[in-house]
């Protein structure tokens, strides 16, 4: 079978979109983590699929990790998965709704910047005190989409993001599903820089969008600090995470604001 593709990314996390409005593509777990190897296949952090909705939606995205296994939501993906649409529409679009596992996701258009309205976040925890690895971490938690677990470190680059990612994606407080793991530093206040280890990616990756968000809520937690927020990844891009805070702990019109750029279309075998 021969399937036509494109590959974009978000603020260096990248994927693989696929037209599936006609829902003639059924792949499996093993084509997709296929698709997404580096040596064997595309490459990419994930695969989307843009399919017809069912619940109200104008569109529906399907977001499955590197690892081939579907996943409730992807920030950076739903960038790329709002511009992918739209580009299928010849650029006419100006917003449109699609449907996620983690609920209704708005997208709006700036040339190659989207905005993203977001689920409302949900399973606020601060502070708890976690062994990690040979240290004990203040470990701050919330749930974007998807989990996710913040750390706030003083010196970011100095973090063992892969030791430290892996032992708390798989941590005892965070069973049976796991977290993702953000490490975070504050750059001023109201900005700030991470690093995060993906679930399903099992490796850091450049930049997740849902961590940002997840970043960004508990630095306001933490210090008060106004919407919007900046947040630096580690690929290099500067992402805008906004939101109105209703009720303490309480989250609304959460968005986030940065790139989604194509890189090539192609075909390959699977």
């Amino acid at each position: 079978m021969t399937l036509h593709f494109t590959k974009m990314n978000g603020a260096g996390n990248d994927f693989v979109m696929l037209d599936n409005r006609d829902l003639g593509l059924s792949l499996t777990t093993a084509q997709i983590e296929k698709l997404c190897d580096r040596h064997r296949g595309i490459g990419a952090d994930g695969l989307l699929c843009v399919e017809p909705a069912t619940e109200g939606g104008d569109f529906k995205m399907r977001y499955y990790n590197a690892d081939g296994g579907e996943a409730e939501m992807c920030g950076n993906g739903a960038r790329c998965f709002g511009r992918f649409v739209n580009h299928l529409h010849g650029d006419s679009l100006t917003k449109i709704r699609f449907e996620t596992l983690a609920g209704m996701i708005s997208a709006e258009f700036e040339a190659n910047q989207v905005r993203i309205n977001m689920s409302a976040p949900h399973s606020l925890k601060l502070a708890d005190s976690l062994p990690v690895a040979a240290e004990t971490l203040t470990v701050h938690s919330v749930n974007t989409g998807v989990p996710h677990a913040v750390v706030f470190v003083d010196n970011l680059e100095n973090v063992p993001v892969g030791e430290w990612g892996a032992a708390l994606r798989y941590h005892e407080a965070f069973k049976p599903r796991g977290t993702n793991a953000n490490f975070a530093s504050v750059l001023a206040p109201g900005s700030i820089a991470i690093r995060t280890y993906e679930r399903g990616v099992e490796d850091e990756t450049l930049a997740c969008g849902t961590g940002m968000v997840a970043s960004a809520l508990i630095h306001h937690e933490l210090t008060g600090a106004a919407s919007p927020i900046s947040v630096l990844v580690k690929g290099g891009d500067t992402l805008r995470v906004g939101f109105t805070e209703t009720a303490p702990h309480e989250y609304t019109d959460v968005t986030l604001f940065g790139p989604a750029d194509f890189v090539f279309t192609g075909t390959v075998e699977i």
